[in-house]
């Protein structure tokens, strides 16, 4: 029997490991196994060069669970340790075996583990710690090391005969929820699920069929269980893949979910290793629910859902899994680390999404146009967010116009630019987000000779004003706005049939009626067929207000509720009518300027009711 002093910098240093070297405790499960992958891996390696001639007939790892005993064992058959190895990796804290392994094998080896501590997470949820192991190296004799949670430790001689170790976790009275079934199942999908080596826990029930017709009998035996899949398709090549195995592997990481769109393979080795798949949700026109569901692996190992330091955050609408050993992490693998591997990492993700998307569009421009209503929130998110992607995109984001039909930004352009272009040579581009809301504008424009397009996502403020930033040439006005006007070419303009005089007689009239300083008036000859009173908003503050809306303000307008009132001087109300009835101007004007607000739905409360008194005494009239 030995007895010694574990080699560390101070004497607090396991309760620092209990409290504050992991940012979740269960953690310790992770890092234990992926130390029995690592030593699975080594023996693998060794046998592939010769210098290792036993059997590698079950190379599995077992999850022993004891609640009477209450212990928790994960049992490798690796390349285990001798009693100096002993000696030299467990009783000297952050130093990894791992490391020196790989530096020795780098070209061949597939390890995990980077971080000696891994082990000694082990003390966050046990009380006392065992290692029963027997190395792979012959005239080897196993050893058992064991240490309470102090600087001190055991090692004794063991009656251990298979190669490899054991890890015996006593669990502490505070952590005997790691005696449950359930919870080491929970975090053995969460965090071991596409481990590369077999992982055993419990067992399950197998059906065996054996001879044929009436002699045929059935059996069942116990079996062990295998939790985790050791060859995902994300490391397969995809050639050798086909769309079925793409939807199966969707379902298996988000069961119930929608199929998605479509996705992308990612493989590359140079300057840096990743592989993964990618795949497009189904968004449409929320976002709410969609982040956080690209998983991220070292190795096959899990690390973290959230990837925003290595995706784009417009990538994050994705779904999927990135695995990368170049990624750098910090002690908990919880967390990542912004160096120049990320920033290459990303940079590619990037492009390689682009690219993709602009394949399928040049591939099948119906079939694009089709998926649309989902693709349109990544893409204009992208553009908005990323320069790079920004550039790329040009060629296949796409603008709808309220015939259902499609265009991308330059083709747009080249449609209207003859007809919506202001005096300040930008091109107009008109817009609704409301079809129905905004019908007699709609009409009003088309009348005119020009186009709208349907801009109702959630994103389409910012994209807009997006747009309009980074080409200079074109701006977007809604069909509701002031700024229309402006876009009628003199060729189009009617003669109004009202003199000054009575122009001037009706703008003070329904200036009197208003009587809101926030209303402004004026009157224009916009043709008899269209309403007799329109209102309009001034674009600026139109959008300036639908900003404090998306931003949380609730839409408070310092401003007030500014609208123009645009008063038609050539409808036949107005011409001729309201001119002509002396006592009932006011009533008149009141009742075509609340029919105005009424079709911006403006008329609310006690106006709203007035309205319809006086609506239906107008009919009992007649």
């Amino acid at each position: 029997m030995e007895k010694g002093q574990i080699s560390v910098q101070a004497e607090n240093i396991f309760p620092i490991i209990k409290k504050f070297l992991y940012s979740e405790q269960e953690i310790f499960l992770r890092e234990l196994i992926s130390n029995a992958v690592d030593a699975t891996t080594k023996l693998k390696t060794l046998a592939n060069k010769g210098l290792y001639k036993g059997s590698l007939d079950d190379l599995s790892i077992e999850i022993l669970l004891d609640k009477e005993a209450k212990t928790l064992t994960i049992r490798d058959k690796g390349i285990g340790m001798t009693e100096e190895e002993v000696k030299k990796y467990l009783n000297q804290v952050a130093f990894s075996s791992a490391q020196e392994f790989l530096d020795k094998y780098k070209d061949e080896a597939g390890i995990i583990g980077h971080f000696g501590l891994g082990f000694y997470s082990a003390f966050m949820v046990a009380n006392k710690v065992e290692a029963n192991t027997l190395s792979y190296q012959e005239g080897s004799s196993p050893v058992i090391w064991s240490c309470e949670g102090d600087p001190s430790y055991t090692l004794n001689a063991s009656e251990k005969t298979e190669r490899g170790t054991d890890i015996i976790l006593h669990i502490a009275d505070d952590a005997t929820e790691y005696l449950e079934e359930s919870r080491i199942e929970g975090l053995l999908n969460t965090y071991c699920k596409f481990l590369p080596i077999p992982i055993k826990f419990g067992t399950t029930t197998e059906t065996i069929e054996t001879g044929e017709g009436e002699e045929k009998e059935t059996t069942t035996k116990e079996v062990d269980r295998i939790i985790n899949n050791t060859h995902p398709i994300w490391k397969k090549k995809p050639s050798d893949l086909t769309d079925e195995d793409y939807k199966s592997f969707y379902t298996e990481l988000y069961p119930f979910s929608t199929p998605p769109m479509f996705w992308i393979h990612l493989k590359i080795d140079d300057p840096f290793n990743l592989t993964g798949i990618l795949y497009f949700p189904r968004i449409k026109n929320s976002f709410e629910v969609q982040k956080n569901k690209i998983q991220l692996y070292s190795n096959q190992v899990y690390v973290t859902d959230n990837v925003k330091d290595i995706v784009p955050e417009f990538l994050t609408l994705l779904h999927g899994v990135i695995d990368s050993p170049d990624i750098p992490l910090n002690v908990s693998r919880s967390y990542l680390q912004g160096d120049a591997n990320v920033r290459k990492i990303t940079g590619y993700i990037t492009r390689k999404v682009a690219d993709s998307i602009n394949d399928l569009f040049k591939k099948d421009r119906e079939q694009f146009q089709k998926q649309w209503e989902d693709l349109g929130a990544f893409v204009k998110y992208g553009m908005i967010s990323e320069t790079k992607f920004y550039d790329k995109a040009l060629k296949f984001a796409l603008l709808q116009n309220i015939g259902d039909e499609f265009f991308t930004i330059e083709e747009y352009k080249e449609k209207v630019k003859a007809t919506q272009t202001d005096k300040h040579d930008k091109i107009v581009l008109l817009y609704t987000n409301d079809k129905e809301g905004h019908h007699n504008y709609i009409e009003a424009c088309k009348e005119m000779g020009y186009d709208v397009l349907l801009m109702d996502n959630v994103l389409d403020n910012h994209f807009m004003q997006h747009l309009e930033y980074q080409m200079g040439d074109l701006t977007f006005v809604r069909v509701d706005s002031d700024t229309v006007d402006n876009l009628v070419q003199k060729d189009k303009e009617e003669a109004s049939v009202l003199s000054e005089e009575e122009t001037t007689q009706i703008k003070d009239l329904f200036t009197k009626v208003i009587n809101n300083t926030n209303h402004q008036v004026s009157t224009r000859p916009l043709g008899a067929g269209q309403a007799p009173v329109v209102i309009v908003r001034p674009e600026f503050m139109r959008r300036w207000k639908e900003m404090q809306q998306l931003q949380g303000a609730g839409g408070n307008d310092l401003f007030g509720d500014q609208l123009n009132v645009v008063v038609n001087a050539n409808h036949p109300l107005i011409a001729q009518q309201l001119l002509q009835d002396g006592d009932k101007q006011e009533t008149l004007a009141t009742y075509l300027y609340q029919l105005a607000l009424l079709n911006q739905n403006l008329l609310r409360g006690e106006q709203l009711a007035a309205f319809v008194r006086q609506s239906l005494d107008l009919v009992g009239r007649n």
